[in-house]
């Protein structure tokens, strides 16, 4: 074992705002030119502050943008954080066409509500690191320095049979990847509602002003 080189995961998120991309990257330390008929899945965990909207993937997936598919049944992308559990997403990583002995794959995510807090306006998220699996059409010896156990899961994307996938031991670049979402604050609850009550006052009396000046009634 201490002769085997490390697989190296890196993830991190790209963009701005509520809707972010999360890219994972993952190197080998050996090349893989005699491993061109390897396939590597990435399981990952997505924690309750954040969701995978299943529509977005599909829309994804008919353009050949990602190979991802969730795995929880009973999903509601409009819950907000303390209604949701964890999801479990499958990735199907492409080799990186700059990097012989490297895989990635993108995941679009987005933050769900959170509760307001009393004096910090902001919340912590943690995604944790992901199941890394690896199926090979015929055996390597340099698989044994990283498999630790076999996972079932479907041998492709489209495909219903099940292959037994060998989960691999990696390094993390992170131990944990974290992420800031601003959330509101209590003092502001009375006030946001006050607004938004006369707001809605003001629309609908403006609504019913222009009703009764330009439509028309018949009796």
């Amino acid at each position: 074992m201490a002769t085997c080189s490390e697989i190296i995961l890196r993830q991190e998120f790209l963009k701005d705002g509520f809707h972010r991309d999360l890219l994972i990257k993952v190197k080998f330390g050996e090349s893989i030119e005699d491993l061109q008929t390897c396939r590597l899945l990435i399981k990952h965990y997505i924690p309750p502050g954040l969701f995978v909207d299943p529509y977005e993937l599909a829309s994804l997936r008919e353009r050949n943008l990602t190979e991802a598919v969730m795995l929880s049944e009973s999903f509601n992308i409009e819950a907000p954080n303390y209604l949701s559990n964890e999801s479990a997403v499958l990735i199907y990583a492409r080799q990186d066409a700059q990097c012989i002995d490297c895989f990635q794959a993108f995941l679009p995510v987005h933050y769900r509500y959170h509760r307001p807090h009393k004096k910090d306006g902001d919340t912590l998220i943690v995604v944790n690191n992901p199941d890394l699996l690896m199926y090979c059409d015929q055996e390597f010896p340099i698989l044994k320095c990283w498999a630790q156990s076999e996972v079932a899961a479907p041998c492709a994307l489209k495909s219903e049979e099940i292959c037994q996938w060998k989960s691999m031991q990696y390094k993390s670049i992170l131990k944990n990847l974290t992420v800031q979402v601003p959330v509101g604050l209590t003092i502001h609850t009375s006030l946001v509602c006050s607004v938004t009550l006369l707001i809605t006052i003001l629309c609908s009396t403006l609504i019913l002003l222009a009703v009764f000046k330009y439509g028309h009634f018949s009796l």
